[in-house]
């Protein structure tokens, strides 16, 4: 091979994945006839000739799209496997692999429908359903082989196969209505152990040890990774119902002492956690940047001081809470008492554990509350650092409680009846089911959810500033933040200056090990959210838009361990791209073009989304006038992503209800009652 050979490799293999992925869209959108080389080619921009060079025909080209699906499924089984130990957990990666949210996805759903309506009647088609079922009974038989006898593990692998895809199959022709992905693996879960209980009770009796993303039952330990490195940090064991429920009646009993407490005797409790938080800075910042892979540049000046900061404002609030006086004239006054709602409970992101911990705890004890907080499962060491330190700083037992795991836990507490609201932070699916839960016993919720959020630099804007906070607004914390402005609005007149300036300071980034100050972008959390990510990205060059900067995964020495990417910016976008339309949550930065304010404003709030926006500009009188039309929770004038305490924090639409932080939030951490104090005599009409 001659050295032009081996330099166009990279590129005639990105010009496949380009076409595939451009396949797999025509196939969830016209189907398997509809799909043909003349399509796609149009749909690529290139010649049908192209296409018919890289695959020969239509059936070459469609078994490329469907080896691509399947090859993806695989990459997130073996993901899974290597990361627990028992063949119980194994058995579990396999099911929580297979039927994983993203294979529930509309666009990947309709293209493996496509795949399964036509494997009988094309050859090839019936190698990649070989290969691919054959790798699913491989894997379960081996695991099923160390609990049970042979013939039994052989039936049961075969049986659970049957049910990934049935269920599978069941959600897609039902147009994903009848079965989502999580209640699709809680019917495995509870079918596997089922069967294994009942044909061999002795080798189910230890809790196994489960990994991360992999949905562990009550009493089963599960593993935490550092994400830039692959190595366990240590083990968690998921919470059940009984853990619930005894936490639920430790935390009435606590609570009842503390909503008695005076505003005051509160306030010096939380002003000691916060004094402990910042004299523990460092050693809570390395435990997060360890758990998140974030880089320690920023754990140390972000997550625990905006923790501390947030203790020390509420406790600030904590002596002020009050009702009101209402004159009623010289008969009657009334007046009203601001209240505790009683039992709480918070469920965090992995993105920022410690600080979403706080965020929660502070205004719900200020206020009289005892909370019960379950983090996230990627990241869950940190909240009970906070517990050790609310101890430690006063509070009493019972009133701030961490309880580990999964969904199911999660689903413990937004049904439990004597927890009177949940705060979550989290994804849009995820808000919805807690939020239809709470409203079987009218729990508060507050919801801060998903985002999608414009950043629009206008012609006049200092552009040194804008593409700082272009920046900020997309890669800080690896990409992984709700209120990233990814999608970056720029004005036609200064584009080319703004994109210049913006590669060469990307390209200076320093991606490295997270622990070293002089890292700038660390890790993403997780394998597989690193491979949603990296699919993403894929997607974006298959629809058109061109990469400046990044697009790929950081292998280089012992990063190749870890689940780096570099930061990536698209030029080139359109509005209808996928990468434009849904939440990426990853260093992915989408550049669109734009004329006049009008619009603007018009793209800017055509989506579901409404968490955040930003504008950069000198002209005030428009900063605020745009302001006032985008449809978001949190704004910003030239600057992004600063979220001091005194503010407060939320979206609309999608993104979510209710606000955090500021005054706002004391308004859904208490109730409010009203009193009628009469001042003379009770005069009855009978």
């Amino acid at each position: 091979m001659t050295s032009l050979e081996a330099a166009q490799l990279p590129i005639e293999d990105t010009r496949r994945r380009q076409l595939v992925e451009v396949t797999i869209d025509s196939l969830a959108e016209l189907g398997y006839v509809g799909t043909t080389l003349a399509q796609i080619a149009t749909r690529a921009g290139v010649s049908p000739g192209l296409v018919a060079h890289y695959f020969g025909d239509k059936d070459g080209l469609l078994d490329a799209a469907f080896r691509s699906l399947a090859r993806r499924v695989g990459d997130q089984v073996r993901a899974r496997l290597r990361c627990v130990s028992t063949p119980r957990a194994r058995i579990q990666a396999v099911i929580d692999a297979n039927l994983a949210p993203e294979e529930f996805e509309r666009r990947t759903g309709t293209a493996w429908l496509a795949f399964w309506g036509q494997v009988l009647q094309v050859k090839s088609l019936t190698r990649v359903q070989s290969v691919y079922q054959q790798r699913t009974l491989s894997n379960l038989r081996s695991s099923l082989k160390k609990l049970l006898p042979p013939d039994e593990a052989q039936r049961l692998a075969a049986m659970i196969a049957a049910m990934i895809d049935g269920v599978w199959l069941r959600a897609a022709l039902s147009g994903w209505r009848e079965a989502d992905s999580e209640s699709a693996r809680a019917l495995l879960t509870a079918f596997v152990d089922g069967r294994l209980k009942e044909a061999a009770p002795a080798a189910t009796a230890p809790a196994p040890v489960r990994t991360r993303n992999t949905g562990p039952a009550a009493g089963e330990r599960f593993a935490s990774i550092n994400p830039a490195t692959g190595e366990v940090l240590g083990y968690v064991t998921a919470a059940g119902s009984a853990q619930v429920d005894a936490s639920v009646r430790a935390a009435q009993k606590g609570q009842a002492g503390w909503g008695a407490m005076t505003g005051t005797e509160r306030a010096r409790v939380l002003r000691r956690a916060a004094d402990i938080l910042r004299s523990r800075n460092q050693e809570l910042a390395e435990l997060e940047t360890r758990d998140t892979g974030k880089p320690i540049q920023e754990t140390r000046v972000v997550d625990v001081a905006s923790g501390a900061d947030c203790f020390e404002y509420f406790a600030g609030l904590a002596q002020s809470l009050s009702g009101e006086h209402i004159d009623l004239g010289p008969q009657a006054f009334g007046y009203t008492r601001r209240e505790p709602l009683g039992v709480v409970a918070g469920i965090g992101a992995w993105n920022y554990p410690l600080q979403i911990a706080c965020w929660k705890a502070a205004p719900a004890l200020a206020c009289g509350n005892a909370m019960i907080f379950k983090p996230a499962e990627l990241t869950p060491f940190t909240a009970v650092k906070l517990q050790e330190i609310l101890m430690e700083a006063g509070l009493p037992p019972g009133v701030f409680q961490v309880l580990q795991g999964f969904a199911d836990t999660g689903r413990l507490l937004t049904r439990h009846p004597d927890i009177r609201k949940i705060s979550l932070t989290g994804e849009v699916g995820t808000g919805k089911a807690v939020m239809s839960d709470a409203a079987q016993t009218l729990k508060n919720v507050t919801l801060e959810l998903g985002g999608k959020s414009p950043l629009i630099i206008f012609g006049d804007a200092k552009l040194d500033n804008a593409v700082a906070g272009a920046l900020l607004a997309n890669f800080y914390s690896s990409g992984q933040v709700c209120s990233n402005g990814t999608r970056v609005f720029v004005h036609r007149s200064i584009k080319a200056d703004f994109l210049e300036r913006l590669v060469k300071r990307v390209n200076a980034m320093r991606i490295g090990d997270p622990m070293d100050p002089e890292t700038q972008v660390g890790a993403l959390v997780s394998e597989q959210h690193m491979y949603k990510v990296l699919s993403y990205i894929d997607r974006g060059r298959a629809e058109g838009a061109r990469v400046l900067a990044g697009g790929m995964r950081v292998t280089a020495g012992q990063l190749a361990k870890g689940y780096f990417v570099a930061p990536t910016i698209f030029d080139n976008c359109r509005d209808d791209m996928a990468i434009v339309r849904e939440e990426i949550f990853g260093p992915v930065m989408s550049v669109l073009e734009f004329e006049d304010e009008q619009e603007v404003i018009e793209r800017a709030n055509a989506t579901e989304f409404g968490l955040a926006a930003g504008v950069f500009t000198n002209d005030l009188t428009r900063a605020h006038r745009v302001i006032a039309r985008l449809q978001a929770g949190t704004c910003w004038i030239n600057q992004y992503n600063v979220t001091p305490i005194e503010l407060p924090f939320g979206g609309v639409k999608l993104s979510g209800l209710g606000r955090e932080n500021g005054r706002a939030a004391i308004e859904h951490y208490t109730q409010l009652k009203s009193v009628y104090v009469a001042m003379g005599d009770v005069d009855a009409p009978y």
